[in-house]
């Protein structure tokens, strides 16, 4: 029975291993507006998209989205026009944020998603 439990710790602790803990916008390098973009990616898009990781959540993970020439799931552009519509108008399970988001606030959410 100790074995067990100590078997079940160990895998726990060497599971948790795999948790990087978050950086701050200073060890980023972020400026005010990608700042910005942070914060409303962290109220509107980190429940399905992973930031630093191309692991998704129910969406693919951003990890890169405008260092490739291509959307991963789609095969769009990556490109601000693209990313734009799709934070817009939604696509597939996603929905859209026409309604919730104002031009500044996707403006400020594409320079974030540039960083990653």
């Amino acid at each position: 029975m100790f074995a067990a439990l100590v078997w079940s710790l160990s895998l726990v602790m060497f599971a948790a291993c795999d948790v990087q803990r978050r950086k701050s916008d200073a060890e980023l390098g972020l400026n005010p507006q990608q700042i910005a973009g942070r914060k409303i990616y962290d109220s509107y898009c980190d429940r399905c998209h992973e930031p630093y990781s191309t692991r998704g959540k129910k969406g693919p993970g951003l990890q890169g989205v405008f260092k490739h020439q291509y959307l991963s799931l789609s095969g769009l552009p990556a490109n601000d026009e693209r990313v734009t519509d799709i934070i817009r108008v939604g696509r597939n399970a996603m929905p859209g944020y026409s309604q919730t988001l104002s031009q500044q606030d996707t403006q400020d959410l594409l320079a974030y998603m540039h960083t990653l």
